[in-house]
């Protein structure tokens, strides 16, 4: 497999190495809640790290299935849950096999996409699309991780910078309902990158 494997991930999580995490919900998460982009339902979270927004949607009262492979987050979530009483599924698996057991009404992507390497990209869009319902949300917050070796043909990550052109090429119009643009910038302080923040429709 290209990229980083479940070994990477789990020495991080075991090493408290996580600077992708703020510590709290992405504050995007927040608007899209309080402004009703995403109502709620039955949502999934791939790569769901420490948990911080499955708790929130949980507290929102969705119905969440967290996804990652790597035990230490599965870990980190199911205790971040029962100390606060709530009640998701989680479970632990590859992003590019897993299955819902029912189409779901709504995806939180946001770190899951820019983890992945781009080797494995076409598959897991095409997993997005699959496990949405017809009008289902994705909610995508796309890494802008710049690098000065993009110019030279570098692969270079995780995280791997999410050009919003290849993302067109990923989730096509035919596929999925586009916002226009201009999309929010959301800061990533632990990094000085940022996220594009963007909500499709599947078709």
């Amino acid at each position: 497999m290209s990229g980083p494997d479940i070994a990477f991930w789990q020495q991080r999580f075991d090493a408290g190495q996580l600077p992708w995490d703020r510590g709290a919900p992405s504050p995007q998460l927040s608007v899209w809640l309080n402004d009703g982009t995403l109502p709620p339902g039955r949502i999934a979270v791939p790569g769901c790290g420490s948990g911080h927004e499955v708790e929130l949607l949980a507290r929102a009262g969705f119905t969440v299935t967290a996804i990652d492979y790597a035990p230490g987050a599965v870990a980190l979530t199911r205790d971040r849950l029962a100390a606060a009483s709530l009640v998701a599924e989680v479970v632990q698996a590859d992003v590019l096999t897993w299955q819902p057991e029912t189409p779901l009404d709504g995806v939180y992507e946001q770190t899951c996409l820019c983890a992945l390497h781009p080797d494995h990209w076409v598959i897991y869009a095409a997993q997005l699309h699959a496990w949405l319902r017809p009008g289902g949300r994705l909610a995508l917050l796309a890494m802008q991780a710049h690098r000065d070796g993009a110019g030279l043909g570098l692969i270079e990550g995780p995280p791997y910078h999410v050009d919003v052109n290849a993302l067109r090429a990923l989730l096509p119009a035919s596929c999925w309902e586009w916002p226009p643009p201009p999309y929010p910038r959301v800061p990533h302080p632990a990094s000085g990158w940022a996220e594009l923040a963007l909500v499709l429709t599947r078709r």
